[in-house]
């Protein structure tokens, strides 16, 4: 077919397309496979708008489903594979996906969702003799090889993120990220035209490498680099050297990074940071969190200015950006607003603030779109101060030459380790222990993953609870990375008269410093 990169499969057949170090694609047979995913996909019937998810660790599988499914006109729902079947189940339902993909490591808790969510079609890779699971080389062997149609429009992924009234709140990857074309011709057209511009003189792009879990935003890109023709490296899990190995193996190019992915790095033994040739990478944009002023100079003097920060959120997408030559000369700053968005400082009283005044971060997006969140209107009109202005939760300042930095966070989120956790979901399930009686979840220094998640619970007059049983607890309901690292036992979380609580003033003490988020 015309998509998935064809002039790479004509042009170079035999060359690895997409590896995971178990299993290894050629350009050739990509575009083999994708046409029968594609079809598959186009044959079944996935509702309106079709929404299929994928809930799987990193693997060759999982990115060749996300990559049918841009192919198939089909909105890809990406499912954190750390969640339970409760937490999947909900968002399956919410996107109203028909089918869901999965993974060995993956598949009974996912089997066990899509039954809750009415979902029939579970298929999966490596789950042999598993109920319920639709086997992924059989599912690709009954349909056709032929180029499919191309004239599908093209439907952007609906992520989750969690939601600050307890449940997680979808919305699409934005138009800044996800280019919006009438077909899917024009999609890939632009995601080549895209890979383009990285080309060099010796001809193709180097691979992109895929560190974090292909659920998060700015990893699941790489699926789409791929789609224009740049070959892409998959590590299955997180290993520090590993991805050193990986760099020099392969000429790794670029790689999307969190900054504990940084630290991470950092803490390899001085003889094994310097045994590989790192000189192939041309590009490496980091994400999800502040990365803290020390870890981004060692990184520099390391890899060279590689790096570019790129600030935003997945319902925003990229809204600054800096390189590393600007940011050596503004250590700290994430950089100025991406075109066309405008930054706008407000103070508590809604006055607009000039340079290097403090206040609650806002962007001006021209467009008049902003953010928007899938069947939560609400919580859309709560993100905007007017049409096309919105927050992403952050106070801060703009300097004279137009560079933002942060400098606090006005909502209760939590960033660990570059994943976004909200603690209204976490407080929902504890106050449900009835030995609760109330119950504060707040964000503390972490020196690896920049924040964790700590519980101030009050007991109930009278009740005996420990915070082993809190824990054991929380391990029923909760993702992993949703668990409290710690609980501490209170007298009161500080509500005032109308039942709020200062996260603010809640997390000061636990901080060395005035600034109570990490980074």
């Amino acid at each position: 077919m015309s998509l998935v990169a064809a002039e790479r499969a004509r042009a170079t057949p035999d060359v690895m397309a997409v590896t995971d170090g178990r299993l290894t694609v050629s350009w050739a047979e990509l575009d083999r496979l994708i046409n029968r995913a594609t079809n598959a996909l186009l044959d079944t019937d996935l509702g309106d708008p079709p929404r299929a998810a994928v809930f799987a660790h990193n693997s060759t599988e999982c990115a060749l489903a996300y990559l049918a499914m841009l192919h198939a006109g089909v909105s890809g729902v990406p499912a954190n594979f750390h969640l339970t079947a409760e937490e999947l189940a909900y968002i399956l339902k919410d996107s109203g996906a028909r089918a869901l993909f999965v993974g060995p490591q993956t598949a009974a808790v996912g089997v066990e969702a899509a039954r809750a969510a009415g979902i029939d079609l579970v298929i999966g890779w490596g789950c042999e003799g598993i109920d319920g699971v639709t086997d992924w080389d059989g599912w690709l062997a009954g349909a056709s090889d032929a180029p499919p149609p191309e004239d599908m429009p093209p439907l952007p992924y609906m992520h989750y993120t969690s939601g600050t009234t307890g449940r997680p709140k979808g919305a699409e990857t934005p138009p800044s990220m996800f280019p919006r074309e009438a077909d899917v011709t024009g999609l890939f057209r632009a995601l080549r035209e895209q890979v383009a511009l990285a080309h060099t003189d010796e001809g193709y792009p180097g691979p992109v490498l895929l560190v974090g879990p292909n659920y998060h935003t700015g990893p699941l890109g790489s699926v789409r680099q791929l789609g224009g023709g740049r070959p892409l490296v998959i590590l299955p899990r997180f290993d520090a050297e590993q991805i050193l190995v990986a760099i020099e193996r392969h000429k790794v190019a670029t790689s999307v990074m969190v900054p504990t992915h940084f630290q991470r790095l950092l803490a390899l033994p001085q003889e094994v940071r310097t045994r590989y040739d790192l000189s192939s990478l041309r590009s490496v944009p980091h994400t999800g969190a502040a990365c803290p002023v020390e870890v981004k100079r060692a990184m520099i003097e390391w890899w060279g200015p590689v790096f570019v920060d790129a600030y935003g959120a997945t319902e925003a997408g990229t809204t600054n950006m800096i390189t590393s030559e600007e940011w050596l000369r503004k250590p700290g700053s994430v950089g100025k607003a991406v075109p066309p968005l405008e930054m706008v400082v407000v103070a508590e009283d809604g006055t607009r603030l000039g340079p290097n005044q403090a206040g609650q971060l806002y962007f001006r997006d021209p467009t008049g779109r902003g953010i928007v969140y899938h069947n939560d209107p609400e919580k859309t009109a709560a993100a905007h101060i007017e049409p096309g202005v919105f927050t992403l939760g952050e106070i801060g300042y703009v300097d004279d030459e137009g560079y933002v930095f942060i400098t606090d966070r006005s909502s209760d989120m939590i960033v660990s380790g570059g994943v976004n956790i909200y603690p209204a979901e976490i407080e929902q399930v504890l106050i449900t222990h009835p030995a609760v009686e109330d119950v504060a979840v707040i964000g503390v220094p972490n020196a690896d993953m920049g924040e964790e998640v700590k519980a101030l619970v009050v007991p109930r007059a009278g009740a005996a609870v420990t915070v082993d049983d809190l824990v054991a607890f929380a391990r029923e309901k909760l993702a992993g990375y949703k668990r409290p690292r710690s609980i501490d036992l209170v007298e009161t979380v500080g509500r005032n008269a109308m039942g709020k609580v200062n996260k603010r003033e809640l997390r000061r003490p636990f901080w060395p410093s005035d600034r109570t988020i990490g980074g």
